[in-house]
């Protein structure tokens, strides 16, 4: 493993750090109608849904709509971040998933291990088309001290365009922060990169070596270009050096994501590691940070290597990291999770799924568990949000979504399932549920970013959008709502 020597880092490197390994720790989920729904442990045992392909639109021989579970938060994060500056995002950057991804949900969860799986939906203005949400949700932990260990490999960019002011002392106290609240069975190693990468901290336990890890981030310092590929690869370099069995092994990159020395492609980026991934099962968690952020580049990263994103622009985020997302587990409950799902070809004439474009499954590989899916931890909601044109005058059966996933530990597979018929639709979708409301407001900004891009049925005016927010922060009384509201008001037009 190369040691080269670089230090410097970010205040939302760090800060992001803190977002990581807080983030790394957490997780949502839920089903309405089969909350303790059946589970498989063979493909064969499992009710498969009628076949066709299918993810975009619909034919009527074309009824199922396949992809891996994602719950990456970070291009909704930047287009906030990026409105507050005073510009739109660009709309290569705007994915609706993860919009819809970043709030709470009301969903039901399993009083086990798994998933439940809630489907519901409601008609919107444009005659016969519906919004319908598939939610997945697996149950929060028990007791967060009873988690396993955790070894984070900290990988942090301290390249030239992370050093912006006030940003690396925000993220050294955010780091000694995560350093304070961590177990003492928990171990990190930190390793920096700019032109070149270096392992600053080799794995260490937090019990009794809390001086050493806090004199380490104290020492991180800004230097010059962004070799990013080298970073990750002796991030897991390091990662493997300082491996614990039974416990949850991350690699944690903090990273503007700017490259623009080595290896800048993801694909030959992971390429390099992968067989540390997959023979270790290293999952990468990517942290974005900076005004100029390489979006594309740090999704691509984590959907290779098994993880997801979030996006940290301010103190006030890091707070609520490492306030209130840290004590969660870090541990998985599911590996490679994949969901598909049947639209009833009598009462479904076409659909269309919001975003996902980059974690599209081919249908015939929902159950070949050589192909990648998502890891989701405990209490992990995840959302999938379609726009369905039904047949007009037509009731009856309109879709079943199953999820399947690998236990982590035995990597026996496992399925559940959720279904909804047409009578089950809200009159309108400003008269369901205020959470489905929120889902709703949130892809239908996302779709307002990329001027209608995904072309979302129904869709309000901005001003009429920040209207319903508003009402919504109100009646939900959520915080999370009421900078949604914020970041709308920042996109209308003056």
């Amino acid at each position: 493993m190369n040691r080269h020597r670089t230090r410097r880092q970010t205040c939302a490197a760090l800060l992001a750090l803190t977002t990581a390994g807080t983030l790394l720790l957490t997780a949502c989920g839920a089903d309405e109608n089969h909350a303790n729904g059946p589970k498989y442990t063979t493909a064969t045992d499992a009710p498969a849904p009628s076949r066709a392909a299918g993810d975009e639109t619909a034919a009527p021989s074309d009824h199922l709509s396949t992809f891996a579970l994602d719950v990456d938060t970070a291009s909704y994060g930047y287009a906030r971040r990026t409105l507050a500056d005073g510009d739109r995002p660009d709309p290569s950057t705007v994915r609706p998933e993860e919009f819809v991804n970043s709030f709470r949900q009301d969903y039901r969860t399993p009083e086990h291990d798994g998933f439940t799986v809630t489907v519901d939906g409601a008609r919107t203005s444009e005659p016969d088309w519906s919004l319908v949400r598939v939610g997945l949700a697996t149950r929060p932990a028990d007791d967060p001290d009873q988690r396993p260990p955790a070894a984070l490999t900290f990988v942090i960019d301290v390249s030239g365009s992370m050093g912006e002011p006030g940003r690396l002392d925000l993220a050294r106290k955010s780091l000694d922060t995560m350093t304070d609240r961590l177990r003492d069975d928990d171990s990190v190693a930190l390793v920096t990169f700019s032109e070149h990468a270096e392992t600053v901290l080799p794995m260490t336990r937090l019990g009794g070596h809390r001086a050493e890890i806090h004199d380490a981030v104290d020492g991180l310092a800004p230097l010059s270009s962004t070799n990013l590929g080298e970073g990750v690869e002796t991030g897991y370099a390091t990662a493997v050096e300082g491996l614990r069995k039974n416990a949850t092994n991350r690699v944690v990159l903090i990273s503007d994501a700017l490259a623009n020395d080595g290896e800048t492609d993801p694909n030959a980026i992971l390429r390099r590691i992968d067989g540390d991934r997959r023979e270790y099962g290293i999952t990468l968690f990517g942290v974005g940070v900076g005004s100029d952020y390489g979006d594309a580049l740090m999704e691509r990263l984590a959907d290779k290597g098994d993880g997801h994103t979030v996006y940290v622009s301010d103190t006030a985020t890091a707070a609520d990291v490492f306030c209130r997302r840290l004590p969660q587990n870090i541990d998985l409950v599911a590996r490679d999770a994949k969901a598909q799902v049947a639209f009833d070809p009598h009462t479904v004439a076409d659909f269309r799924l919001i975003g996902y474009q980059d974690r599209k499954v081919a249908d015939q590989d929902f159950r070949n568990d050589q192909v990648d899916g998502g890891e989701i931890g405990p209490g992990h909601t995840v959302t999938a949000l379609y726009a369905v044109r039904t047949v007009p005058g037509t009731t009856g059966h309109l879709a079943t979504a199953t999820v399947r996933w690998l236990d982590p530990h035995t990597r026996s597979p496992h399925e559940n399932t959720g279904s909804m018929e047409t009578n089950a639709l809200h009159d309108d979708v400003w008269s369901a549920s205020p959470r489905f409301q929120v889902t709703a407001v949130a892809a239908y900004f996302a779709d307002a970013l990329t001027h209608g891009e995904y072309g979302m049925p129904g869709a309000p005016s901005l001003s009429k959008l920040l209207s319903r927010a508003t009402t919504l922060a109100e009646v939900t009384e959520d915080k999370d709502v009421a900078e949604l509201s914020t970041a709308i008001s920042e996109a209308v037009p003056l």
